[in-house]
């Protein structure tokens, strides 16, 4: 399976950010698909089976020993000129350390990762297929947006689906496998 940890806004922090998303949607981008908005905290691609006890165990850890914590969508960034993104705003110190845990988890389990870097919070929205097409007025409509804080209260693992059909534009499909609450 390919697997990620994740934070999952809740359904009004999406349908917040839907509607700025909204205002500045149009065909020069790909945008991921709403249902899919997510904070990976640790990457895992694909897991073996005999590793998820392991993994689950370990994530169950880590998601006890971290409290819930506030946090709200914020601002926008992008990746190069080819990912725009929604921030977050609020506790990301204990974002930050629910990232580390879930990568040392995942590690601990026996899942190969990939060299760790310091952890950016952020939410793909949409995705450029050519460096002519400018972020920059994307950016420039979302830059103030800010959304309703809520609590962090669950680590989630999810399993990315790939596309299949070869149809152009078709998203990666998520399902949540396990989820634990935090508790601190």
């Amino acid at each position: 399976m390919r697997l990620f940890a994740a934070v999952l806004p809740p359904e009004a922090a999406v349908a917040e950010l839907a509607r700025a998303v909204d205002g500045v949607h149009d065909d020069r981008l790909t945008w991921t698909a709403r249902a899919g908005w997510h904070f990976t905290l640790a990457f895992m691609g694909e897991v073996r089976d005999d590793v998820l006890p392991e993994l689950h165990t370990r994530l169950e850890r880590a998601a006890h020993r971290t409290p819930p914590f506030p946090l709200r969508l914020h601002g926008c960034g992008h990746f190069g000129d080819r990912a725009l993104w929604v921030g977050a705003a609020g506790e990301l110190p204990a974002l930050r350390m629910l990232a580390e845990r879930a990568d040392a988890a995942a590690r601990r389990a026996g899942v190969p990762m990939d060299q760790h870097r310091r952890y950016t919070p952020h939410l793909t929205l949409a995705r450029s297929h050519s460096a002519s097409t400018p972020l920059r007025p994307y950016l420039d409509a979302l830059a103030d947006f800010e959304g309703t804080p809520w609590q962090v209260d669950t680590l989630s693992l999810v399993r990315s689906n790939l596309p299949v059909s070869g149809v152009p534009g078709e998203q990666p499909r998520y399902e949540t496998v396990r989820s634990w609450p935090l508790a601190g």
